[in-house]
């Protein structure tokens, strides 16, 4: 238990340090990928095949990652670790497209500098794509970027058929300033560093 708290409080340090240095407005691919890698989680909206809500949008959170804690930055890569019993998973069985987004106010940024959420300037990511599982070759990438954030992953339950997915980006929006959303390709996204 005292090793976990203190993981966690190593990964909050970091976290604090790294969102100390936010990347300026006009860097807007740097500050999404900046915004990702800062952050645990995100709402990932889907397309509803449950009853009731069947064709509609449907929002749900899910604990993401794109690599370990820490200043190296990341591969960009929104890894999940699913299971087909959660209704959102079934979902993405029918259509695999959904958007993710992840915001700055989930870190101490948006606290510290006393943004609201919906204010501009604590930056928030979406992500348009898909939901693919890894392949045999990745399994091994996203496990470690995702069991290095959320430890307890290892732990839930194995009867449960979990496996990693990644969230194939082909379009994304940057929100981090007054005057408007900014638009990125996939490409310059990968290019840069956070």
């Amino acid at each position: 238990m005292a090793r976990l708290l203190l993981l966690c409080a190593a990964s909050g340090l970091l976290l604090l340090a790294a969102v100390a240095a936010i990347p300026p407005p006009e860097e807007a691919a740097r500050m999404a990928r900046f915004v990702l890698h800062s952050c645990d989680w995100g709402a990932l909206a889907t397309l509803s095949t449950q009853e009731g809500l069947r064709g509609r949008p449907f929002a749900n959170i899910f604990s993401l990652s794109d690599g370990p804690p820490g200043p190296r930055g990341g591969s960009g890569v929104p890894y999940l670790y699913l299971t087909d019993m959660e209704i959102s998973v079934q979902d993405l069985e029918v259509n695999s497209n959904a958007s993710l987004t992840v915001s700055l106010a989930q870190t101490p940024y948006c606290r510290k500098h006393r943004y609201d959420p919906q204010n501009p300037l604590c930056a928030h990511i979406i992500f348009v794509g898909s939901i693919v599982k890894v392949n045999d070759s990745e399994a091994g990438l996203a496990k470690k970027a995702l069991f290095s954030r959320h430890p307890e992953m290892e732990t839930w339950p194995k009867d449960h058929n979990w496996f990693f997915a990644k969230f194939n980006i082909t379009n994304i929006w940057v929100l981090d300033y007054f005057g408007g959303l900014k638009i990125v390709t996939p490409e310059e996204y990968y290019s840069v560093k956070p």
